[in-house]
């Protein structure tokens, strides 16, 4: 497959999930918005998850203070920021337009009524437009789209490196969910004690897992299960152990002559998480694991792009 090609698949992808990741906490936190908690709470609980996500910056230059409204519009509605929903619709409809040949009809026309309802929806918005409204939309899209992906493409290479975008991704946008918690974890800290339930409850509905959690655990939400179900369950489709084992057999579906440290790297980081355990894990501390996971991650991305993608200077 030419360079230009799996470049725009894999991004292609992973725009797709960033924008499902976005949205999953934005609904989180607004629908914890919508309850009576203290302001002081959520504000603590937005600035922690828009530092972990490298948006605290680009958020103030434009506002002065963490308030949720405000929050929740940058992140879904700001076109002129490339780190918002809506830009991330708008660079997944782009990347699937130079490779509509690669693509199923169905794929290609999902993607494109996507981000032409999208701009739809920027444009006629009102000053109090349904935050919530838009975000659950937005999930729904994004499962629409993967589920035409796995139920219309061929199992060729064009597939693989959409699969390869898809869970680098999400191990990223759930190592950083994770980031944003990581004061309740840290080396001899009680494991039992909850400091605060509600930032824990947001993670958990981020991510889809608190029916899981209660189903698994039976318990009340404590730090150290929350962060052992999101690291270690292989059987939990957001968990850092999934996502690294489905990028590790993709890979290996697409290696080339190159690719054999990439995939030898894809290959420990998923040994890595299957073999450990979460007392381990916890005794160095979340903080310091996650920090070298997402290095790892981003160690990964720069050799697919190396092994197999355009150059940055021809991307």
């Amino acid at each position: 497959m030419l360079s230009r090609t799996a470049d725009h698949l894999y991004w292609m992808s992973r725009y797709v999930e960033r924008a499902e990741s976005l949205a999953r906490l934005v609904d989180a936190h607004y629908r914890m918005s919508l309850l009576p908690h203290s302001s002081e709470t959520l504000a603590k609980s937005l600035t922690a998850t828009m530092a972990a996500l490298q948006m605290e910056e680009a958020f103030k230059k434009h506002n002065d203070v963490i308030e949720p409204r405000a929050v929740f519009e940058f992140v879904s509605l700001d076109r002129d920021y490339s780190g918002s929903i809506v830009s991330c619709l708008r660079s997944a409809r782009e990347n699937a337009r130079a490779v509509r040949g690669s693509l199923t009809s169905e794929l290609w026309e999902t993607l494109n009524s996507t981000w032409l309802e999208a701009r739809s929806l920027v444009a006629r918005r009102s000053p109090r437009a349904d935050i919530g409204q838009f975000v659950e939309w937005v999930k729904e899209r994004s499962h629409l789209t993967r589920g035409v992906t796995i139920g219309t493409m061929m199992r060729d290479e064009a597939f693989h490196f959409t699969r390869i975008g898809t869970f680098l991704e999400r191990a990223d946008s759930t190592a950083r969910i994770l980031t944003a918690h990581q004061s309740d974890l840290i080396p001899g800290a009680d494991a039992g004690v909850v400091p605060d339930p509600f930032e824990w409850s947001v993670l958990l509905r981020a991510l889809s897992a608190f029916e899981v959690y209660r189903r698994v655990y039976r318990d009340v939400i404590t730090p150290f299960k929350v962060a052992q179900l999101l690291i270690l369950r292989d059987d939990m489709p957001r968990s850092l152990l999934r996502c690294c084992k489905e990028v590790y057999h993709n890979l290996k579906a697409v290696s080339n002559e190159q690719s054999s440290e990439t995939e030898r790297r894809a290959g420990e980081m998923h040994a890595m998480l299957h073999f450990t355990r979460m007392e381990e894990i916890s005794a160095g501390g979340l903080p310091r694991f996650l920090e070298q996971f997402l290095a790892r991650v981003r160690d990964l991305g720069d050799r697919i792009a190396s092994d197999f993608l355009l150059p940055p200077a021809e991307a």
